[in-house]
């Protein structure tokens, strides 16, 4: 084969293949459009290497490959090149070869592609190609190759040195194009029309002001529909991982006239489009969010990174001298992250944890990996396999090698290994992003795939035929002879059996205890079961949102998911109520789904009453509990043991509500109890409350008045007149009374702790301001000789 124009990368040879002489790795850095992808390949198989490249797409596999003219190899695909020592993979086919063969035999160097953009597979492939070369290889050559200038992470992992490559072909210049008007952020999926205009206004004007073709970046497939509809008078092509192959043959190819390339993130490093002289960034990417505690998984729109948004840049001067239209303003680009998190970071990691138990190593902690997997999420993925079967006592299963070895989610793999051949067409239309116009029915969905007419169709059969090869070829059981609607009930169920789902009013209660809601109108919306799919759950949401489902019954649900029959004893409140009740229940369950339900007798339901008393205020509190219980809160903090702290009177139960509590059978039984009466049982057998905490006090008066303890300092409210001649307020266990002193109506005068402070000091103008407003009351000048009283006076002073 020819060899390629000269390139910057060409540059960096003698070192790169110095380098893997010697250290057997390297990590290679090279910007986008430097020619590494397709030159480095080549010069290592002219040096008699047979070579490996992993690229993260299979689109980048079909390009690089074709630029090449060498052999590729992608899930449900392989083409034979010319140049029998380089064969390009995706970083999915490769994981699978090295579970066939760990030696990787044949294969002299294995370069991995674009690790900058932390793929999961790329990023578990590595870690494993580094266990084989450390154990069975020590003469394979590994090469990392990235498109961003910090390697040293990688250098640390591979053990070998950077390789550094010149810059960009050619400058690239900076054009800040901000809305004029501020526009809503990203949430979820949705993203603001108004900004999406404004991104086709700037692709307008940047192909009115440059040369060359423009390249647009956009987060994902419907942006990408929506500003093509808004630029139907020029000549655009939508470049994304379902775009059917002739338009990614045309985007690979010289255009005879200018062109608009509208594309996601693939167009970004791993993709080179001929013709570029323009990029138009959004500024938009889409990132996987999982919801481990439900099992939903969905991606989300994000600002790009910065070292995205220089890639993405760095597309404009792969040829020429070029420009990027960025829609945000520089202030803006200095508030956005270094770089994008890992994949690893954000995804189900259930086909992870499986790759790694077939691998001997079920929870990854030996694996070098530049990131370790989040606890909870590899906890929910292990927790998965061993449901689907594929691991047992935290080892792979022969049916988890199976799995493994099918090419689709462990889910998927399941419903294809219970359910034979006639399920790879289900299979196969769950493993590819379905089309946006698809609908919620996926039995629909599948029947429209069959008519075919369209790319989609055309990759479904593609998948659906090699799915056929690697399934058991046994003939079907009776079980299997079912019709394709039951059929796909089935696999859906098997694949996701906590997303069976049973209608619940207005919605759906899935398996696993989520709600879930249909689209308005939707035709699926009167069946009583569901498989649901597809499902996620939109930011702010207590309800999963559906996105495909099939109709399915009882019957499947069982399957799907065995029932568990358990006596349940809580305290349950219903739906819609406040209060609560004890449920003393036989239930059968399929995971959050009642079936049916019995009572149960003679339970024990003391638990249940607990909690009860917990979460609710079921006890009746006469003020003469109320005032006890203070009593007692007072009798602790002021003396101490013997006497018991009532912060929480309910892990006292045993001590003060006993046999009240034994007997009680539900809320009604609870709620009779004598209070103050099983309070009094709290007071220590060696005390005397009223030693303590007194109920009441006699005052000079002789009447005997209530003290409050309900604070933090126990109070004494009487009327002034029935205090005459008392200079000094008894102590309660030492800690002095807080005297309110109250007018002849009632009303507070004055509070002190000190008496005889307030004859001396406060009572002059307390007497000068009342005994005008009360004057049938006594206001002596001298309060402490005055004869203390309960009454007015018989006659005006």
């Amino acid at each position: 084969m020819s060899r390629p124009d000269r390139l910057p990368i060409h540059d960096a040879l003698p070192e790169l293949l110095a380098t893997l002489d010697r250290h057997r790795t390297a990590v290679l850095t090279a910007p986008p459009g430097t020619g590494k992808t397709t030159v480095v390949p080549l010069a290592l198989a002219e040096a008699g290497l047979r070579v490996l490249v992993a690229e993260p797409r299979r689109l980048a596999v079909r390009a690089a490959a074709r630029r090449m003219g060498v052999s590729y190899t992608i899930r449900g695909e392989r083409h034979t090149g010319a140049n029998p020592m380089v064969e390009v993979v995706t970083t999915g086919v490769l994981l699978q070869r090295l579970q066939r063969d760990q030696e990787l035999a044949g294969v002299d160097a294995v370069m991995l592609d674009e690790c900058h953009e932390r793929h999961l597979d790329a990023d578990t492939a590595l870690a494993f190609l580094l266990d084989v070369r450390d154990t069975l290889r020590p003469d394979l050559r590994l090469l990392a190759t990235s498109a961003t200038a910090d390697a040293t992470p990688w250098s640390m992992l591979l053990g070998g040195p950077v390789v550094a490559a010149s810059g960009s072909v050619h400058p690239v210049e900076t054009v800040w194009a901000p809305p004029e008007r501020p526009v809503a952020p990203p949430h979820g999926l949705r993203v603001d029309p108004a900004l999406l205009s404004h991104v086709a206004s700037v692709v307008r004007r940047a192909y009115a002001e440059r040369d060359g073709d423009v390249l647009c970046f956009l987060p994902g497939v419907g942006e990408i529909a929506r500003v093509a509809g808004m630029l139907g008078d020029l000549d655009v092509l939508q470049v994304h991982g379902q775009a059917p192959a002739r338009v990614q043959d045309a985007v690979l190819s010289p255009g005879t006239a200018r062109r608009v390339v509208l594309a996601t993130s693939v167009a970004e490093s791993s993709l080179t489009v001929p013709g570029v002289r323009v990029v138009v960034d959004s500024g938009l990417a889409r990132e996987p969010r999982t919801d481990h505690a439900r099992g939903l998984g969905s991606l989300t729109t994000v600002r790009v990174s910065k070292a995205s948004a220089d890639q993405r840049a760095g597309r404009a001067g792969r040829e020429a001298e070029g420009a990027v239209y960025r829609c945000w303003s520089a202030a803006e680009h200095e508030r956005l992250a270094d770089h994008a998190r890992p994949e690893i970071a954000l995804a189900d990691l259930t086909g992870f944890a499986l790759q790694a138990a077939c691998w001997g190593d079920a929870d990854a902690v030996g694996l070098a990996l530049l990131d370790p997997p989040p606890p909870a999420a590899m906890t929910a993925a292990l927790r998965t396999l061993e449901v689907l079967g594929a691991l047992e006592s935290g080892r792979v299963t022969a049916r988890g090698r199976r799995m493994a070895l099918a090419g689709v989610h462990p889910r998927l793999a399941r419903a294809l290994l219970d359910l034979g051949p006639r399920a790879a067409e289900v299979v196969a239309l769950l493993s590819e992003q379905l089309p946006r116009d698809a609908g919620d029915d996926l039995a629909e969905v599948w029947r429209a795939a069959r008519r075919g007419g369209t790319g989609f169709a055309a990759r479904w059969r593609q998948e659906t035929a090699r799915l056929t090869r690697v399934t058991d070829r046994r003939p079907p059981d009776d079980r299997r002879e079912v019709s394709d609607d039951v059929l796909a009930g089935m696999a859906v169920a098997l694949a996701f059996p906590e997303r069976v789902a049973r209608r619940r009013g207005g919605g759906y209660l899935m398996a696993s205890g989520t709600q879930a809601q249909l689209a308005e109108g939707s035709g699926l919306a009167t069946a009583p079961w569901l498989a649901i799919a597809v499902a996620d759950r939109p930011t702010g949401s207590a309800s999963a949102r559906v996105r495909q489902a099939v109709v399915i019954d009882e019957e499947i649900a069982r399957l799907a998911l065995p029932a568990v029959v358990e006596e349940e004893v809580t305290w349950r409140v219903p739906p819609g109520e406040r209060r609560g009740d004890v449920s003393a229940r036989v239930v059968e369950r399929l995971g959050a789904i009642e079936l049916s339900a019995t009572p149960l007798k003679d339970a024990d339901v003391r638990p249940a009453i607990l909690h009860g008393l917990r979460t609710e205020d079921l006890l009746t509190w006469t003020r003469q509990a109320k005032e006890l219980k203070d009593r007692l809160t007072f009798a602790h903090r002021a003396a101490g043991p013997p006497w018991p702290a009532t912060d929480d009177l309910i892990a006292l139960a045993d001590q003060w509500l006993e046999p009240e509590l034994s007997r009680a059978r539900r809320r009604s039984d609870v709620e009779r109890i004598d209070v103050a009466a099983a309070l009094r049982r709290l007071i220590p057998w060696s005390e005397r409350l009223e030693n303590v905490a007194p109920e009441r006090v006699e005052v000079p008066s002789g009447s005997q008045i209530r003290i409050d303890y309900s604070g933090e300092q126990p109070v004494l409210a009487v009327k002034l007149q029935e205090l005459f001649g008392w200079d000094e307020a008894p102590r309660i266990a030492g800690v002095p009374l807080l005297v309110h002193l109250l007018s002849p109506a009632g009303r507070p005068v004055a509070v002190t702790a000190d008496l005889a402070s307030f004859w001396r000091d406060g009572y002059r103008s307390v007497r000068a301001e009342m005994r005008g407003r009360y004057p049938k009351h006594p206001w002596p000048e001298d309060p402490l000789t005055a004869p203390p009283t309960r009454r007015a006076n018989r006659s005006r002073p």
